[in-house]
C-alpha cells in the first residue's frame, strides 16, 4: 500500500477516572502536544516501525523505555501456550540493552514461575492480577490480600454460584486452592484444575477455609452464566469494598471474574513497583489482551494492545501490535524500542 506521508502517533493512556489519580498525585497528564513536551526540555524521538497490512505507524517516545510489563496469556503465550522464539529473542534483547522486563498476570505466582524460567533472565513477577510483587528466588516486594471478613460476604451474597467459586492463598501447598467442588468447573477449566491439583483442597462449605486473608476469589464458567454473577456481584454492595476485574476468552465460552482488595490491580501493582525503582510513568511499556490489562495499559506510557485483544479494549486508543499467534509482542517491542 503506497503510503502518504503519515504522521506519528502518540502512544498515550485514555483521559479517563485513571489518569484523573495520577493528576492528583501532581504528574502531568499525557495531553500535552509535542511543542508543549518540547518546552518541557524533552527530546522527542519518533520511530517508524511497519507492523502489518502494509500500514505505517509511528510511535512517539518521550523519554527512553526502562520497563516492559507483559501479559502471558494471550500477549506472551501464543495459542499453542508457548513462547515463540521470535517474542524470546526481542524480550531478551530488551534485557541486554538494559530495559527491565516484568511479566504481570492473573495467573498464581507459582503457575506463571515456568513461564518466566523459559525467558532465561532474573524478573520480577506480579502475579494474581497484581495481588502479589515477587522474584523468582521468591523475594516478596509487596502483597496485597482480600479480608477474610469481606471474602465471607462475598461467599454469602454469591450463593448461587458457590459451584463456580475458587479461593486461593498465598501458600504453596496443598490448600492454596480451595472449592467445594469440581462439577460446575470442571466444564470450563479441566486443565488448570489438572496442572493445579496439588494444591486443591474441597471445603464445604468455603467459608470454613477463611482462616486468613486469601489472596482472592474467583468465580469461573461460561461468559453467559459469568455476566449473571457480575450482576449479583454488582447488587451486592461489595464494589466499594473490593475490586472486581474480568476476563474472557470468546473462543472458550470462558470467563474469570476475580475479585481481589480494594484498590488492588494489575495497574496498582506495576505503578508501586516503578516507583520503587524510580522509573517514570513515560519510561514504562506495558503490553495486554484483555479486560483484566486496562488498569496496566492505562498506567503505562506507551501502551500496546495485542491484535487478538478483546475488543472492548479497542476503543480506548492504545497502539494494536500483532495478534499472539504472529510474535505481537516483538512487534510491539522492536517498535518502541526501535531495534
Amino acid at each position: 500500500m503506497k503510503q502518504n506521508n503519515p504522521q506519528p502517533v502518540i502512544v498515550r493512556p485514555p483521559a479517563d477516572e485513571v489518569d484523573d489519580r495520577y493528576r492528583a498525585q501532581g504528574n502531568r497528564p499525557p495531553g500535552k502536544s509535542v511543542k508543549q513536551q518540547r518546552l518541557h526540555g524533552v527530546r522527542r524521538n519518533i520511530a517508524h516501525r511497519p507492523l502489518w497490512d502494509g500500514m505505517l505507524k509511528s510511535v512517539v517516545v518521550s523519554l527512553p523505555i526502562r520497563l516492559i510489563a507483559v501479559d502471558i496469556d494471550g500477549t506472551l503465550l501464543n495459542p499453542q501456550f508457548q513462547i515463540s522464539p521470535t517474542d524470546l529473542a526481542a524480550l531478551q534483547r530488551a534485557k541486554a540493552q538494559g530495559v527491565e522486563v516484568i511479566l504481570v498476570t492473573g495467573r498464581r505466582h507459582t503457575f506463571a514461575m515456568p513461564i518466566a524460567r523459559q525467558l532465561g533472565f532474573d524478573l520480577q513477577l506480579i502475579s494474581s492480577n497484581g495481588a502479589v510483587t515477587r522474584s523468582m528466588q521468591g523475594e516478596t516486594f509487596h502483597r496485597d490480600l482480600l479480608p477474610a471478613p469481606v471474602c465471607r460476604k462475598l461467599c454469602t451474597a454469591m450463593t448461587e454460584f458457590r459451584g463456580n467459586t475458587v479461593i486461593t492463598f498465598d501458600q504453596e501447598n496443598k490448600g492454596a486452592i480451595v472449592l467445594e467442588h469440581m462439577n460446575e468447573l470442571n466444564a470450563s477449566i479441566q486443565k488448570w484444575l489438572e496442572k493445579n491439583s496439588e494444591f486443591i483442597e474441597f471445603v464445604i462449605p468455603i467459608e470454613d477455609s477463611l482462616t486468613k486473608d486469601p489472596v482472592q476469589a474467583m468465580f469461573c464458567g461460561p461468559i453467559e452464566r459469568m455476566h449473571r454473577a457480575l450482576e449479583t456481584l454488582s447488587a451486592s454492595g461489595l464494589r466499594n469494598e473490593t475490586t472486581v476485574l474480568r476476563t474472557e476468552y470468546l473462543a472458550r465460552d470462558l470467563s474469570l471474574i476475580d475479585v481481589l482488595n480494594k484498590d488492588c490491580s494489575k495497574g496498582h501493582a506495576l505503578e508501586r513497583w516503578a516507583k520503587f525503582r524510580g522509573i517514570s510513568r513515560e519510561q514504562v511499556m506495558a503490553i495486554g489482551d484483555n479486560h483484566n490489562d486496562v488498569e496496566m495499559l492505562a498506567f503505562a506510557g506507551v501502551a500496546f494492545i495485542m491484535g487478538n485483544a478483546v475488543e472492548e479494549l479497542r476503543s480506548n486508543g492504545w497502539r494494536v501490535t500483532l495478534p499472539n499467534d504472529q510474535n505481537g509482542v516483538a512487534a510491539a517491542v522492536e517498535q518502541a524500542l526501535n531495534f
